[in-house]
């Protein structure tokens, strides 16, 4: 079974657990490790023969666009991680078309070529802001990763489908492809990913993939972040929640993931979806709030809430 390799980057200081110890405004001021621990991450793959999908974040490819071209370059798909790390719900359509739109357009300058694919920061397309999906089938991305069929704090939709459904709306159709999960007692138990990749013991990744592809038949994801092979990042000053979740076994990362890409098959996205034999489920969804997502003045936004 092919399974998927994604790779979300963006700085250490990104993540939404850190908001409260860090603002847009002092991004620029901090110590930037990203493409150090991308190229990192390059190099490691390129040693056990696999490729990946890298969701970019909009602000990181603004400033070291050379990175962006090095990701494809050496083989890998690059898709959109929007550009401000803000949470979708905390946006509201306006803002968030502004941010997507700044994003792709960031992007697919560096490149020269249209992205195809995106996902939200921290997962956050979650029940009431559905909305979203009919701004990304505006912009023509082909399919989503952003919805996490689990509960949890901060994302989440607990219902919604745990491998890859088509979804359609007034706007258009998407394809969304939600991170791995086991069902195990009734409940959807989030893997393979992020923290759980580094909370979990490594026998849990392993014998999740090995459910999900066995069992359910389908691929696994495993989604990462550079810095979180990267031990020696600066530790701000965040909630305990936050920097338990940011902090823990960092040195693990490493050794886990090449463990990882010698027991299993990986590959981006785009072909591990065209390897999937399966036809996929068309759900129709209709968003709750109307989408009156056009804003007017999107440079006054941005001069607003975050520079280059």
């Amino acid at each position: 079974m092919l399974n998927a390799l994604t790779i979300d980057v963006e700085e250490y200081f990104h993540p939404n657990g850190m908001d409260d110890a860090v603002s847009p405004e002092q991004w620029d001021d901090l110590p930037h490790r990203v493409e150090s621990t991308t190229h990192h991450v390059l190099d490691l793959l390129d040693e056990h023969h696999v490729h990946a999908t890298f969701f970019v974040l909009g602000w990181v490819a603004e400033r070291w666009p050379r990175l962006v071209r090095q990701i494809a370059g050496r083989g890998h798909e690059i898709a959109c991680h929007g550009y401000a790390h803000r949470l979708v719900y905390k946006l509201g359509p306006a803002r968030f078309w502004a941010d997507v739109g700044r994003a792709k357009g960031v992007i697919e300058d560096c490149l020269g070529a249209p992205v195809w694919g995106f996902r939200s920061p921290s997962y956050s397309i979650v029940s009431n802001t559905l909305w979203a999906l009919d701004i990304l089938i505006d912009y023509g991305f082909r399919y989503d990763s952003s919805i996490f069929p689990i509960r949890h704090d901060l994302y989440g939709i607990p219902g919604f489908h745990r491998f890859p459904v088509r979804l359609r709306s007034a706007a258009g159709e998407i394809t969304e492809i939600p991170p791995s999960t086991v069902r195990l007692w009734g409940r959807n138990w989030p893997v393979a990913g992020g923290g759980y990749f580094r909370l979990f013991p490594y026998w849990v990744t392993r014998q999740s993939i090995r459910r999900i592809n066995q069992r359910d038949g389908w691929p696994a994801m495993v989604y990462l972040h550079p810095w979180e092979l990267d031990h020696d990042q600066p530790r701000l000053p965040a909630k305990a929640t936050s920097r338990f979740r940011q902090y823990t076994n960092l040195r693990q990362t490493e050794p886990r993931l090449r463990r990882l890409l010698r027991e299993f098959r990986f590959a981006p996205i785009c072909e591990v979806m065209q390897a999937v034999p399966k036809t996929l489920i068309t759900h129709i969804i209709r968003p709750t709030t109307q989408c009156h997502h056009r804003c007017t003045d999107v440079n006054q936004w941005f001069n607003e809430t975050i520079s280059p």
